[in-house]
């Protein structure tokens, strides 16, 4: 089963997770949504970090640590980041984190990654706008995206389905150069909602 969700989160991630196990699903794929398969519903914990590794090596090394503290490592990868866990023996402490600081130290990797792309978007959308890729006057005179001789000088049937024949073309040629805008923005919404969930787990010890 295939769920598309969203979260930056990190602790209302593992208690959704934790909800499907309740409910017979279990997580065996994270990458734009959640792939679950079927299981006879069970008490899990799921505990999330955000990790990349320069080695596999490094990248092994860091999971078997967590799997000797009876923690399985069931998605991620060297590069992937986000890696997730799930508790393996009721022995075992309900985190893999020690403390808070250590907890927040995942948004903070988390924040720093989102930085690290908006500042690279940042000149591109800079290069695009003062070239005026960017065809902000679209938005001002939208008819400007519409090539069709004498559109608006249509009527009736005839004005309506050329309008909708050529509206897909019109978007398509303005949504490529929106791209590089509307990426920047969420990378800069991402970077401050992982350094403020930062600040508030630091805030709670």
């Amino acid at each position: 089963m295939y769920v598309f969700k969203c979260f930056i989160n990190y602790g209302k991630e593992e208690e959704w997770l934790s909800e499907m196990s309740k409910k017979g699903y279990e997580l065996v794929k994270a990458c734009f949504g959640y792939t679950f398969k079927k299981i006879t519903p069970e008490e899990a914990i799921y505990r999330i970090d955000y990790r990349q590794f320069k080695t596999i090596a490094d990248f092994i090394d860091y999971c078997t640590l967590f799997e000797d503290s009876g923690w399985k490592h069931i998605i991620g990868s060297k590069s992937s980041g986000t890696q997730y866990f799930k508790k393996l023996r009721p022995d075992s402490d309900d985190d893999i984190f020690s403390d808070n600081m250590s907890k927040a130290g995942r948004y903070k990797r988390v924040s720093k990654m989102w930085g690290t792309l908006a500042a690279t978007y940042i000149p591109i959308t800079i290069a695009l706008i003062t070239t005026n890729s960017i065809g902000y006057k679209a938005f001002l005179n939208p008819k400007i995206l519409y090539y069709t001789p004498g559109l608006w000088e249509k009527t009736g049937i005839k004005f309506i389905g050329s309008f909708l024949f050529e509206t897909p073309f019109a978007l398509m040629r303005v949504l490529p150069l929106l791209l590089f805008p509307i990426m920047l923005t969420l990378f800069i919404i991402f970077y401050y909602k992982a350094e403020k969930l930062a600040k508030e787990t630091m805030k709670s010890m």
